[in-house]
C-alpha cells in the first residue's frame, strides 16, 4: 500500500477571529489523485496555501514527505509544483523561454536545463511551437504550457487548481490524459475543480470541506452511498411552486433538498414505486411541474446534502497567481 506523502494533522488557521481551517485531518497517499472540493470560502484555499508553506499554521501539524513544513519550508517548496486557475505565462516570451525561466526559479541545475525543457516540451505536444510566442498560443496550448511548467523541476507532488476551467472538450481531455499519467508516473496530485465529473473520472478519493471543516472523504463510490440507496429524483418547477414540491416530498417521507427551482430527494429502495407514488400526489394536489427525473446519485447530490451549495466558481477564493513566484522566493 502507497505511504501517506501528505499528512496533515488536525491543522487550524485563524485570521484573527475567524477560523478559515478548522481541526482538518488529510493523509494524502504517494501517486494518488486526491480531489478537495467545496464551495466558496469553505477553506479550500487556505489550506492549499498551508501546504504550500505561503501561511503559517495557527496549530496543528502539516508534514511533506516525512518533512514537518513549519521547519523545512524551503525543502518542501522544492517538492510541490503548482497550476493555478489562472493560466500564467509570458506572453512575449516563447514556449521555451517560459519553460527556461521557471526551471532557473526552480533552481534546476545547468547541466539538466535543456533536457528538462525538451522532455517539457515533448509532454505538452508543443515541440512544433517551441520557438513560437506563448501569446499566440490557444487557451488549451496555454494550460499544457502552464501544467509543464509547473512540473520542470520534477516535484513529488503537484496541486492543480481548477486546471480545466475554461476549456473546450478536447482540451479538456488531453489534460485529464496527463493527469492520470502523472499518477502512473508516481506523482502526487491534489485537484481543487468546479466540475464535478472531473472529479469522479480523476479522483481515486475526495474530500468535502466547507465551513473549514471536512464533511466527507472517501472514493466517489463511497461518498454517493452517503445519499441513500435507491435512485435519486429531481423535480424542476417555477419559482412559485418549489416549495410546495419540497412538502409535497415531505409528506412521502423524504428529505428534500432545495435548490433554486430544483428540488431532489433520495427515494430509497424501491426507486420506481416512490416515483409512482410521487407523480401522482403531483397530479392529486395539481402541482404543475416542468420536468421530473430519477438518476443514480451523482457528486453533485452528495455535494448538495453536505453543503447545501451547488459546487460555484471560486474566483474569489483562488490561490493567486503571484502563489508560484512566492513559492521559489
Amino acid at each position: 500500500m502507497a505511504r501517506p506523502i501528505i499528512e496533515i494533522d488536525n491543522v487550524i488557521k485563524r485570521f484573527g477571529d475567524f477560523t478559515a481551517v478548522d481541526g482538518v485531518s488529510i493523509d494524502v497517499k504517494e501517486g494518488e489523485i486526491f480531489g478537495l472540493l467545496g464551495p466558496n470560502g469553505a477553506g479550500k484555499t487556505t489550506l492549499i496555501n498551508l501546504i504550500l508553506g505561503l501561511l503559517s499554521i495557527t496549530s496543528g501539524k502539516i508534514t511533506i514527505d516525512n518533512l514537518d513544513i513549519k521547519h523545512n519550508k524551503d525543502k518542501v517548496k522544492r517538492l510541490i509544483g503548482m497550476m493555478t486557475q489562472e493560466t500564467v505565462v509570458e506572453s512575449e516570451l516563447t514556449a521555451r523561454e517560459n519553460l527556461e525561466v521557471f526551471a532557473q526559479l526552480y533552481h534546476v541545475n545547468k547541466s539538466e536545463l535543456n533536457g528538462r525543457v525538451e522532455d517539457s516540451l515533448k509532454d505538452a505536444d508543443l515541440i512544433d511551437f517551441a520557438d513560437k510566442k506563448a501569446g499566440t498560443f490557444s487557451g488549451g496550448m496555454k494550460r499544457r504550457l502552464e501544467l509543464v511548467k509547473s512540473m520542470v523541476h520534477k516535484p513529488k507532488i503537484i496541486i492543480l487548481d481548477e486546471p480545466t476551467t475554461g476549456l473546450d472538450i478536447q482540451n479538456r481531455n488531453h489534460l485529464w490524459e496527463e493527469i492520470k499519467r502523472l499518477s502512473e508516473n508516481g506523482i502526487t496530485t491534489i485537484l481543487t475543480t468546479q466540475y464535478l465529473e472531473e472529479a469522479d473520472f480523476l479522483c481515486n478519493r475526495i474530500a468535502i470541506i466547507d465551513h473549514g471543516k471536512i464533511k466527507a472523504i472517501g472514493t466517489a463510490s463511497e461518498l454517493k452511498m452517503m445519499v441513500g440507496t435507491g435512485d435519486v429524483v429531481e423535480i424542476i418547477s417555477k419559482p412559485d411552486n418549489v416549495e410546495k414540491v419540497a412538502k409535497l416530498l415531505k409528506s412521502l417521507k423524504l428529505s428534500p433538498i432545495v435548490k433554486s427551482e430544483k428540488v431532489s430527494a433520495p427515494m430509497g429502495s424501491d426507486s420506481v414505486k416512490m416515483l409512482n407514488n410521487i407523480t401522482t400526489a403531483l397530479q392529486k394536489n395539481k402541482i404543475a411541474i416542468i420536468s421530473i427525473n430519477m438518476h443514480m446519485p451523482t457528486l453533485d447530490d452528495v455535494f448538495l446534502k453536505l453543503t447545501g451549495n451547488q459546487l460555484r466558481d471560486t474566483t474569489g477564493e483562488n490561490v493567486s497567481a503571484r502563489s508560484q513566484i512566492m513559492m521559489r522566493r
